[in-house]
């Protein structure tokens, strides 16, 4: 059996903590998961990973294997990268994740041309906008707005979204246009945040350098980016959202814009990927192309 797959193997376990979700991210059984570390467990002689009922974690000799291994397998992609430079043979996995707004308008109807420029590969797509864990779920690369990584985290900059204010004609019916940042105190936001029962960051803007938060009542909390725009052409209440995804429904009369002189600082938009994983070929040229893409489809 090939040792190095033995280890990678082991090495997706280790990071996700469930044979089975290492089986799903590796296109494997469960039960060939299993039988891979237990035939790398014997030709060592050593107990490498603890298995409960909840989850696998690694043993002392488990993690020393881990960094190894990981260190091993990310110079092997490296040589084999080398000698493949037809990227049309690229084969195998990658599994990403991106907001599903920015997935269903920008991304998905460009998304045949790479998979007919790249037939072997194989996509998992996941499209939401919480915070995941790129390692314990698996994801090669996830595309964010305005996200902050932590030191895990690489993030490689893609372009920024310019924001701006809008409203639904039947809400300022309601409400009346604010004029004014005074005026807030007598309007509704609709708020979006990134975990329910978090709270909101308020009406942003930027004046002499700084940026002002105003606290505003509102009916409505979201946690995602459909959410948030149907909250807006529902009539819940004021959005500050990126100008491109909104400017169709100015352009047909779904949404208004109001206070254009107190804008929110721009979002910046990011792919990224976890540090310690070595990127493959494959995920890099996907990540170029993604890149590409996103900038062409929103500028």
């Amino acid at each position: 059996m090939n040792k190095l797959e033995l280890l990678r193997t082991f090495v997706r376990v280790s990071e996700m903590s469930s044979f089975t979700l290492a089986g799903e991210s590796l296109g494997l059984p469960r039960s060939t998961v299993s039988e891979h570390v237990q035939s790398l467990e014997k030709l060592l002689g050593t107990r490498l990973l603890q298995r409960t009922t909840r989850k696998v974690q690694a043993t002392q000799d488990g993690l020393a294997l881990y960094e190894r291994s990981k260190d091993l397998l990310s110079h092997m992609d490296e040589i084999e990268g080398l000698f493949r430079q037809d990227e049309a043979s690229l084969a195998g996995r990658i599994r990403f994740d991106m907001p599903s707004i920015m997935a269903r308008r920008y991304v998905m109807p460009r998304l045949p041309e790479f998979m007919a420029r790249h037939p072997h590969l194989e996509l998992e797509i996941s499209s939401t906008d919480r915070r995941v864990d790129l390692l314990s779920e698996g994801f090669d690369c996830v595309v964010r707005v305005g996200a902050q990584p932590d030191q895990s985290v690489v993030a490689r900059h893609v372009c920024d979204f310019e924001l701006f204010n809008c409203a639904s004609p039947a809400y300022l019916q309601r409400y009346g246009v604010p004029q004014s940042i005074e005026d807030l105190a007598q309007h509704r936001l609709v708020h979006y945040v990134g975990a329910l029962g978090s709270r909101s960051e308020g009406f942003l803007y930027e004046a002499q350098g700084k940026v002002h938060r105003v606290a505003m009542a509102g009916s409505v909390t979201v946690n995602s980016t459909d959410g948030y725009e149907s909250a807006c052409l529902g009539g819940f209440g004021l959005i500050q959202a990126p100008r491109v995804g909104m400017q169709p429904f100015i352009q047909n009369g779904e949404l208004v814009a109001v206070l254009p002189q107190f804008k929110a600082p721009s979002m910046e938009v990011s792919l990224l990927y976890a540090r310690q994983r070595h990127l493959p070929l494959r995920v890099r040229v996907f990540m170029d192309w993604l890149t590409q893409v996103i900038i062409e489809q929103t500028h």
